[in-house]
C-alpha cells in the first residue's frame, strides 16, 4: 500500500491536534482531518493540570497557553449553610510536572495554540471541513474515505486514531462498545464574560445544596463558569431560558458583573471504552473515556492519552518496533484513568444529593471525619504505571517522573532530549544536568539507585545501575 501518511487522526480537538504534534516531532508523517470548519468558539474544558502543562510544553504550547490561564487558591465543597465540607488547597503551587498543579483555561485559546504549532511542522497537515465516511483495514494500514469540499477521497495510513468525541464515529465504526460506570446526571453550563472581577469568588466551589447542586469556577482571562444541575420535572427548553439563568444567578449578586456567553445541556456521564486499540486502530479522549467534570480531568485525560501513544506510535512507524507495543497503551491508562473517573464520581455524588435527609447524613460524616482528622488535604495521587513498558520490581518503575526547576525558571525538559533519558548519577556535574541536580540527586536517594530510565512519556522505567538499565531497555521485545 503506498501511504499518504504514517498516522490518520480523526478529530481536530485537544486531544487530536496534540497527538500530532508530538508524532511531527519525532518524525511521524501525520494528517489532522476535522469535520468542523473552524475551532468550536465557545469554551468547554476548563482546566488542565501540570502534567497536562507539561505535555504541552513539549507541543510548544504551554507559555502561549499560562498567559491566560487563571489560578485558584483553593477548591472548597460547600453544603447548603455555606459550611465547608472539603477543601483542597496549594493549586498555585508549582506540582510534579512543573507548572503550577491547576490551571483555569479558555479552551478555544488552547486549541488554537495546538494547531499553531502544528502547523510549524512540514509533516503534519490539518485538513478542516474534512470528514471520514467510512474506513476498511488491510493487512499493513488502514484506507480510509473522506467526503471534502471537492469531493471524497482516499487517505491511506498505517495507523488511524479516532479521536473525535465521545459520539466517535471510528470507535462505532470499529464495532466497540462503552462499559457504562452507571453515572449520568444532566447539568446546565453558563459561561460568562466578566467584567467585574470584584464580584466573583476566587475559589472553585462546589455548592453542595440539595435543593439545587451548582459548580462555580474560573476559567481563562475574562471568563468564569456556573453549572447547575438540572431537577427532575425540569427540561432542558425550561432551564435555558435567559430569565431562567438570571433567576439561577441572582444569589451570586452578579448582575452588572458578568454578560452571559454560552448556555448548554450537558449529560455528565462516566463511561470507558471496552478496546482502546483494535488492530490497526485505536481511540483516544472522548472517543476512548468519558469523566464527569468534577475532578477537572477531561481534557488532561485525553493529553495523557495523546503522550502515551505518541511515543509508541514513533517507534513502531518510524524505529522498526513491534506493533505489539500499541498492546500496552490501554493497558498503561486504563487503571490511570479509571482512578481520574472514580475520583470524579466521588465528588459528583457528593455534589448530587437532592435528598434534605441525605444531604444531613452526608454533612455529619464530613464532619466527623474533619474532627478525626481523616479528610484528605487534596485530591489523592493517581496510580503509577503497574503493567507495560516498564521494568517491573525496579523502586518507582512506573511512577511520574518529575520536572525540576532550575533557580533560573528553565526547565529539566528544555535541556534534555525529546526520547527517553538515563541519567545516573555520575552525569549530574554535565553543564546541561547541573543546574537541576540538587533534585534530581535527591529523587534518586529516595528511591536508593544510582540511576533512572525514564521513557519518553516521562515516566519511569525503571531504576538501578546505569548499564542494567540500558541493557533492559534495549532488551525489550521489538
Amino acid at each position: 500500500m503506498n501511504f499518504d501518511c504514517d498516522v490518520l487522526i480523526v478529530g481536530g480537538g485537544p486531544t487530536g491536534v496534540t497527538l500530532a504534534v508530538l508524532l511531527a516531532r519525532r518524525g511521524v508523517e501525520v494528517i489532522v482531518i476535522e469535520k468542523e470548519a473552524d475551532i468550536y468558539p465557545l469554551p468547554r474544558a476548563a482546566h488542565i493540570d501540570h502534567e497536562g502543562m507539561r505535555i504541552l510544553q513539549e507541543a510548544g504550547a504551554a507559555e502561549a497557553v499560562m498567559k491566560t490561564a487563571r489560578r485558584a487558591n483553593r477548591y472548597d465543597f460547600l453544603n447548603a449553610k455555606g459550611e465547608v465540607l472539603l477543601r483542597f488547597e496549594g493549586s498555585q503551587q508549582i506540582g510534579p510536572g512543573g507548572w503550577p498543579a491547576a490551571n483555569m483555561i479558555h479552551q478555544p485559546s488552547v486549541e488554537a495554540e495546538l494547531r499553531r504549532a502544528l502547523a510549524s511542522h512540514a509533516n503534519a497537515a490539518l485538513h478542516s471541513g474534512w470528514e471520514l465516511t467510512r474506513f476498511s483495514e488491510e493487512p499493513d494500514g488502514v484506507a480510509a474515505m473522506v467526503a471534502t469540499p471537492e469531493g471524497e477521497k482516499v487517505l491511506r495510513a498505517r495507523y488511524l486514531v479516532g479521536a473525535d468525541g465521545a459520539r466517535s464515529p471510528v470507535r462505532k465504526a470499529a464495532g466497540i462498545h462503552f462499559d457504562d460506570l452507571n453515572f449520568e446526571e444532566p447539568w446546565l453550563v453558563v459561561d460568562v464574560l466578566v467584567d467585574d472581577y470584584s464580584k466573583l469568588p476566587t475559589a472553585n466551589l462546589q455548592i453542595c445544596n440539595p435543593e439545587r447542586p451548582t459548580t462555580c469556577v474560573l476559567m481563562g482571562e475574562g471568563r468564569h463558569r456556573w453549572e447547575f444541575m438540572i431537577k427532575p420535572g425540569e427540561t432542558a427548553e425550561q432551564i435555558s431560558e435567559d430569565a431562567f439563568i438570571d433567576k439561577l444567578l441572582e444569589p451570586w449578586n452578579v448582575k452588572g458583573a458578568v454578560r452571559l456567553e454560552r448556555k448548554a445541556v450537558y449529560t455528565f456521564r462516566a463511561r470507558i471504552a471496552a478496546q482502546w486499540c483494535k488492530g490497526r486502530v485505536l481511540l483516544a479522549g472522548d472517543a476512548a473515556h468519558q469523566t464527569p467534570p468534577f475532578a477537572g480531568q477531561g481534557m488532561c485525560s485525553g493529553l495523557r492519552d495523546a503522550a502515551n501513544l505518541a511515543w509508541k506510535l514513533a517507534a513502531v512507524t518510524r524505529d522498526g518496533a513491534s506493533d505489539s507495543l500499541l498492546d500496552t497503551y490501554q493497558v498503561e491508562r486504563a487503571p490511570n484513568l479509571r482512578a481520574a473517573i472514580d475520583m470524579a464520581i466521588m465528588m459528583g455524588k457528593t455534589v448530587c444529593i437532592t435528598s434534605k435527609w441525605g444531604a444531613l447524613v452526608r454533612d455529619l460524616k464530613f464532619k466527623l471525619a474533619r474532627k478525626l482528622g481523616k479528610l484528605p488535604d487534596g485530591p489523592p495521587a493517581y496510580p503509577p504505571i503497574s503493567a507495560g513498558r516498564i521494568l517491573a520490581g525496579s523502586a518507582a518503575a512506573g511512577s511520574y517522573f518529575p520536572q525540576p526547576l532550575a533557580a533560573d525558571g528553565s526547565r529539566l525538559d528544555e535541556v534534555l532530549c525529546l526520547g527517553h533519558w538515563l541519567i545516573a548519577r555520575a552525569d549530574l556535574a554535565e553543564p546541561r544536568l547541573a543546574p537541576f541536580a540538587r533534585p534530581l540527586s535527591a529523587w534518586l536517594d529516595k528511591q536508593g539507585a544510582e540511576a533512572v530510565l525514564v521513557r519518553p512519556d516521562r515516566y519511569v522505567f525503571g531504576t538501578g545501575a546505569p548499564a542494567a538499565l540500558r541493557q533492559a531497555w534495549a532488551a525489550l521485545p521489538d
